[in-house]
């Protein structure tokens, strides 16, 4: 009869253990994950504001001498990333696979120019510097007109930075939920071993000989589950890394070792911090009060 008591408790036990480290991994691994997003803001923004190009179209009857001119002086410009010369054929080729059907058949004649796309460098991206550029290259005499998405890099500007503080915001926010909600499960973890703790401090055991072995227990599962938070945070990156190269995930270490020390730490503060108060709020109850 012992033993299968002793059994359903040990079960009862391992499966209290597993179902704090998951709560703590699952919570630590979306805490994980938005301090990375945070840390590398500024690779985000960058990846999308080199996604933005300013297309310079030509006259046609522009001397070939006088592109090749105008391509050599754009590589060496301070705000250009790619320069790339598109033909009017390349571009009749690029559009009619866009819409599915050959419209030279129709119009008998290529309407487009040649044109050169210009992939600027995040810093240059802003709707001032943006303007400058447009107007200097529109004096040229071979070119005939140059274009860009002038409402994107607008909401680019307004965002960015709007977008930052609101990172910054939810993140503390979802700490704070994450406090909350591992500080729960440590809570009830220890709400089961209450009697354990009132006897042990009948038979005249001190507070923290009471308060040790609950909170190594505590900080070795906060351990775990940021641990396993930390695995499934690598998968993720690898995936996302894998998919969208550019954003260049793994290439700073030492953003990916703040945040993985920082998860590291708080798993470990908060299972400290809640075993210690819980613990301590039952070694301050008395014996009839352990019922409610």
């Amino acid at each position: 009869m012992n033993n299968s008591f002793d059994k359903y408790q040990k079960r009862r036990l391992r499966s209290s253990y597993l179902s704090v480290i998951i709560s703590i991994a699952l919570v630590l691994f979306l805490v994980g994950l938005l301090g990375l997003i945070v840390l590398k803001t500024n690779s985000i923004t960058k990846h999308f504001k080199e996604k933005v190009a300013i297309t310079v179209f030509l006259n046609d009857n522009a001397k070939d001498k006088d592109v090749e001119s105008l391509q050599a002086e754009l590589k060496k410009a301070e705000y250009a990333k790619t320069v790339t010369y598109i033909s009017k054929d390349e571009a009749a080729k690029i559009y009619s696979a866009d819409i599915g059907e050959n419209f030279l058949e129709f119009l008998g004649e290529n309407p487009l120019k040649n044109a050169i796309d210009i992939s600027l460098k995040s810093e240059f991206v802003t709707p001032e510097i943006m303007a400058g550029i447009e107007k200097e290259l529109v004096l040229r005499n071979i070119v005939s007109e140059v274009t860009y998405d002038k409402p994107l890099i607008e909401l680019l500007s307004k965002n960015i930075n709007r977008l930052s503080f609101w990172m910054l915001v939810f993140s503390a926010l979802f700490t704070l939920i994450a406090i909350v909600l591992i500080n729960g499960s440590i809570r009830l973890s220890v709400y089961s071993k209450r009697f354990t703790i009132k006897t042990m401090q009948m038979v005249g055991a001190t507070k923290s000989f009471i308060r040790g072995p609950f909170i190594w227990q505590s900080v070795k599962l906060g351990i775990v589950g940021a641990l396993v938070s930390i695995a499934g945070l690598l998968a993720f990156i690898s995936y996302l890394n894998k998919n969208i190269p550019e954003l260049e995930l793994f290439s700073d270490i030492n953003i990916l070792g703040i945040v993985f020390l920082g998860i590291i730490g708080l798993g470990i503060l908060i299972t400290w911090l809640s075993t210690f108060f819980a613990t301590q709020r039952f070694l301050n109850l008395r014996s009839d009060e352990l019922y409610y």
